[in-house]
């Protein structure tokens, strides 16, 4: 299986880059590409910079590592409740390209955040938007208090119980590709 994962951030030190690093090391048997938002920087959307640049290549790049992939797994940061500006844009212009930009793809949803909710908004958001772009959401996680509940130096989940609900979540995808 053919996994592509990313985190919904720009930041170089992404909480939610080492949340879904973790998770996708948890699909037994798959090859996993990680994406960097980084690297599909583009100028802001708006329909008049399309009608002046048409579409660009990053946004064409990185659907195309999607439609490579047989699975996607996404950690979402949460920016006052809702997506990071970088995932924001990327999505937008990608939309453009394509309006089923998660191709049909089965989906692991994740976020994480220092605070309690864990970006519980955000992935709320995430999960009830995704089937209208083409996306079919196997299992959601929201993951509290990330300072607490992660070993940033072993880059795993030291809490028991969300380890269980994560190892959970990735199973529904790994059930999904395997059947």
């Amino acid at each position: 299986m053919k996994l592509v994962a990313f985190a919904a951030s720009s930041s170089r030190n992404s909480i939610n880059r080492k949340l879904v690093t973790y998770a996708a090391s948890l699909v037994e048997g798959a090859e996993v590409e990680f994406l960097d938002l980084n690297d599909y920087e583009m100028p802001l959307f708006s329909v008049d910079r399309e009608a002046e640049l048409g579409h660009p290549e990053q946004a064409k790049a990185f659907l195309a590592r999607l439609a490579a992939s047989d699975a996607l797994m996404i950690s979402f940061a949460e920016h006052n409740g809702s997506y990071s500006a970088a995932f924001k844009n990327l999505f937008d212009w990608s939309s453009r390209v394509d309006g089923k930009v998660y191709q049909n793809k089965p989906l692991v949803l994740l976020s994480t955040s220092p605070g309690a909710r864990g970006g519980a908004s955000v992935l709320a958001t995430a999960t009830s938007a995704a089937p209208f772009y083409g996306g079919q959401v196997k299992a959601s996680l929201a993951i509290p208090s990330f300072h607490q509940n992660f070993d940033v130096e072993r880059g795993m989940l030291n809490n028991n119980e969300l380890k269980q609900k994560l190892i959970e979540a990735v199973s529904q995808l790994h059930e999904t590709i395997t059947a």
